[in-house]
């Protein structure tokens, strides 16, 4: 699957909110940071998948949850109230993204030095848990 132009700009816009949300949090949650990172993150977001299909994704019934409380956060940091802020972000980032959890501890477990890590036996125990993995067999 190759990404167009604006999916790979989308792509570095996500990383970099990522990056700076992460720099604000070590730097003593500061708000400033935190607020840039989800303003990147939103606009990577919308420039990977599109503005309709970010708009959808964000008001699908099930996913409202997730929604209010990201949005609650992102206002809270906005605020200049960053821990609690970032807090109930996390909480909402969780139940927004948490489906994509098995796929992407997948996608890691076939990666050089990480998969070998994430392949130990105490190590894959946690991280399955943790993923949502299921241990019972399908029938």
């Amino acid at each position: 699957m190759w990404l167009t132009d604006t999916q790979k700009i989308g792509v570095g816009l996500s990383a970099f909110g990522f990056a700076m949300i992460s720099l604000g949090v070590v730097l003593f949650f500061d708000a400033g940071l935190i607020a840039i990172g989800n303003i990147l993150f939103l606009a990577g977001m919308s420039m990977i998948i599109g503005v309709q299909k970010t708009m959808f994704f964000f008001t699908r019934r099930d996913k409202l949850r997730g929604s209010f409380a990201f949005f609650a956060g992102f206002f809270l940091v906005l605020m200049k109230w960053s821990i609690l802020g970032i807090l109930i972000e996390a909480f909402g980032f969780l139940n927004l993204f948490g489906d994509f959890f098995p796929v992407v501890v997948n996608f890691l477990r076939h990666m050089p030095v990480i998969g070998r890590f994430l392949s130990l036996p105490g190590v894959s125990q946690v991280v399955d848990r943790l993923a949502g993995f299921q241990n019972q067999l399908p029938v």
